[in-house]
């Protein structure tokens, strides 16, 4: 007899992938000549899709998903979802395709880098087995990640005697690769992307592929173009993405804004903005019950009027994360008929805004807030300096201001009111670390004009703080009315990176009790300290190690560095997707349009949170690979000449070395130090020779040759000038106590005609954007 189809179905789902048509046959008690109808039967369930037929001869289901798959990721997709399909299929019929849900990647400071990548493996649970009617999609869970996927990295493609090689661009990458297929357009010395292989069984070198030839070195662009693709930064925008931003319209007022254009608000921007998402303004409050209190206003650029979620734009903004800013130029969050037009709030010209009205008492502290979401008109553009001279001639230190007298009046009060907030910042004690920033000025042919310290004014800590007090009222907001949305959240220091930081502090000379609870105000106490000893650069930076990094998340943890209870990024919505997120949760709390959060965008949060906190920090290696490429180009015609500089990082394999006047960051190799061993003492965090006891501390000041400079990879070789400090000789047992560093041999039988390093070991415990 044979089978119908659901007594098929029905014994293909109980065994999935295990009968074959025999043991089909054999199940039913199938014989003669009906086997070959039960043939065609299955054959012809395999066709309508009901059931799927492996290459083992073996049936399934087709709506039968096994509960658990190894799936392979094909790409990110413009969204930021992992697209995956199984890593083995046997089907005839089109493999299924998965989004994949990678919630344990925890995105924060302690879990980075532990992502799945494209070509990455992971065990899945299949969360929904039947696909989305609209996108074909199902969804699966990572349980187990099993591997990372090959790891793409930059490397300039040249020629040796045997062929072809790449070397790559990476400082931690030490191995060149052979390649043997060379896309038509590459050439020596032009920048490639490639993946690493296995190494050749003959030779033993390793392998590698090119996937893409991105630049030829000598473009005076290769720094920027070099570090955009070593950290897969999206350049430019699709098509679809250029058209929403053009069909975007001129602002008018409707019955959801508030008026807002007769309020003196004006921007304070760099020399050389482009893009103003933020303008301020502030008038003393004329309530009776504030004595000398002021009226605060932060208006910041509407872009959910224009990047509605699941848009074509929507999509490439989150995609992105955040714009990201080169010595070069910027590669921006949004099309520049957005970012630099109809969202820049630029002086004169109407435009969407949200903003905030916060009341403040006369010591700063805020009364009270709300929000509105309105159109606003700025009265004046004004540079730092600019605002800079005109508060400086208040108090008579300059002359009087060149701006017109309405603006002059409106600063007078902007700068009271920043009074006001200056002392209740003092109270407050965010961590002060106040670090030299330094800019390189590209000329007009792509080389370096100069490197210079940017000048820091009391205008820019004004707008720092405007903004940080808009930011806590939006993160209040949320808070007090149970909406959950994307903050920021700093934690405090571990105690382990306390305890390496205390560690070492003695040797410079400097106090901190060990054991109590870490603190703004202790370590504000310990900078200040640092600064009366000329050691601000140094400790500062030490203590910014120290600290934990700042990401994006859903709970309201706080930010330690600002100490602050609430805290999120409202203000800059035009480069930071975060803020247009918090942006949208503030629309639909306070019923300010249609175009708040959605409900897909409410499922998704954490893993948006996740995906722009990776972005953020792919941005920041960036910005940080393409400042020292340009720096290394800069200096690679100054081989010989000495710099002053600063020891500012002490390992087992040398000293880390800053420049004084540019910045530079470079290495100087242990064996150079001298004829003889250095051990690395991780407590002190010097090095220190074995035979003399001569010492190279961190902190210290130094003088330093140019060895080499490498514009590829960004790093920089030195040789040190200053003798080392004297100090007693470190204990030492064994051979040790014996060795000569004359090239002969050792008493030991090994040869040494260098010297090197001797990692002493510690008893002690080892050791952002706001």
């Amino acid at each position: 007899m044979i089978p119908n189809r659901e007594q098929i179905i029905e014994a293909v789902r109980e065994d999935p992938d295990r009968l074959t048509r025999r043991e089909i046959a054999r199940l039913f008690g199938v014989k003669g000549d009906d086997r070959r109808e039960l043939r065609k039967l299955l054959r012809a369930m395999v066709e309508d899709g009901t059931l799927l037929v492996s290459k083992k001869k073996t049936y399934r289901q087709a709506e039968a998903m096994p509960r658990v798959m190894v799936l392979r990721i094909l790409n990110i997709d413009e969204m930021g979802d992992l697209i995956a399909e199984p890593d083995k299929w046997e089907g005839e019929a089109t493999p299924p395709r998965f989004i994949v849900i990678d919630s344990s990647a925890n995105k924060s400071s302690r879990n980075e880098g532990k992502t799945l990548g494209e070509g990455g493996r992971a065990l899945c649970r299949i969360i929904t087995p039947e696909a989305d009617p609209d996108t074909g999609l199902r969804r699966a869970k990572v349980l187990k990640r099993l591997s990372r996927g090959p790891s793409r990295h930059m490397g300039l493609l040249m020629k040796d005697g045997r062929g072809w090689i790449i070397r790559p661009l990476d400082k931690r990458v030490r191995d060149e690769l052979r390649v043997r297929h060379i896309p038509i357009e590459a050439k020596e010395r032009s920048l490639v992307l490639y993946e690493a292989g296995e190494k050749n069984r003959r030779s033993y070198e390793r392998m590698g592929r090119i996937i893409e030839v991105l630049a030829d070195m000598n473009d005076p662009k290769a720094p920027t173009l070099m570090s955009l693709a070593q950290h897969n930064i999206p350049v430019g925008f699709m098509p679809e993405v250029i058209d929403e931003a053009k069909a975007a319209k001129q602002p008018t007022l409707s019955d959801k804004r508030t008026d807002l254009r007769e309020i003196g608000l004006l921007t304070i921007d760099p020399v050389d903005a482009k893009d103003f998402d933020d303008a301020i303004y502030a008038e003393p409050d004329p309530a009776p019950s504030n004595p000398e209190g002021h009226i605060i206003w932060v208006a910041i650029a509407d872009v959910a009027h224009y990047v509605h979620p699941d848009s074509a734009l929507d999509n490439s903004a989150r995609e992105r994360g955040n714009s990201v800013y080169l010595p070069d130029r910027v590669e921006p969050m949004l099309p520049e008929e957005l970012s630099n037009n109809l969202c820049s709030l630029r002086p004169h010209e109407d435009r969407y805004c949200m903003a905030v009205k916060m009341r403040i008492r006369k010591d700063g502290v805020k009364i009270s807030h709300k929000f509105y979401r309105g159109l606003m008109n700025s009265k004046a553009r004004l540079t730092y300096a600019e605002a800079q001279e005109t508060f400086d001639s208040f108090s008579g230190k300059s002359e009087a201001p060149k701006v017109a007298l309405p603006v002059t009046e409106t600063l007078k009060n902007i700068f009271k009111a920043y009074e006001s907030l200056r002392t209740a910042r003092l109270d407050r004690a965010p961590l002060a670390i106040e670090l030299p920033e330094r800019r390189i000025h590209i000329a007009p042919d792509g080389s370096i004009a100069s490197i210079t310290v940017k000048e820091r004014y009391d205008a820019h800590k004004l707008i720092e703080e405007f903004m940080v007090q808009a930011n806590v009222a939006a993160a209040e907001a949320l808070a007090q009315n149970n909406v959950t949305s994307i903050v920021r959240i700093h934690e405090p220091p571990s105690q382990e990176k306390v305890d390496a930081l205390s560690d070492f502090l003695p040797v410079l000379g400097l106090s901190w009790t060990k054991g109590a609870r870490p603190s703004t105000k202790r370590l504000n106490g310990l900078l200040g300290q640092a600064d009366a000893a000329e050691l601000t650069e140094v400790v500062g930076m030490a203590v910014l190690r120290s600290q934990s990094q700042a990401y994006y998340g859903l709970e309201g943890k706080g930010h330690f560095g600002l100490n602050l209870t609430h805290y999120g990024h409202f203000t800059s919505p035009i480069r930071r997707y975060a803020d247009l997120v918090l942006h949208r949760a503030l629309i639909k709390l306070f019923n300010f349009g249609d175009d708040g959060t959605t409900k897909r965008e409410e499922s998704r949060l954490k893993e948006t949170a996740e995906h722009i906190s990776d972005t953020e920090r792919r941005a920041m290696a960036a910005e940080r690979d393409a400042k020292d490429r340009y720096i290394a180009q800069y200096l690679e015609n100054k081989i010989g000449a000495e710099f002053p500089a600063r020891i500012s990082g002490v390992t087992k394999i040398g000293l880390f070395i800053t420049l004084d006047e540019t910045g530079a960051d470079g290495l100087i190799p242990a064996r150079t130090l001298g004829q003889e061993y250095f051990q690395f003492n991780e407590t002190e965090r010097s090095l220190v020779g074995e035979d003399t006891g001569g010492t190279y501390r961190f902190g210290r000041r130094v003088s330093v040759r140019l060895i080499s400079a490498n514009s590829v990879t960004g790093g920089m070789i030195f040789e040190m000038l200053s003798p080392p400090e004297k100090g007693s000789k470190p204990s030492r047992s064994g051979h040790g106590r014996n060795r000569k560093f004359n090239g002969k041999k050792h008493k030991s039988g090994r040869k040494s005609g260098r010297s090197g390093v001797k990692n002493k070991k510690s008893t002690k415990s080892k050791g952002r954007r706001r």
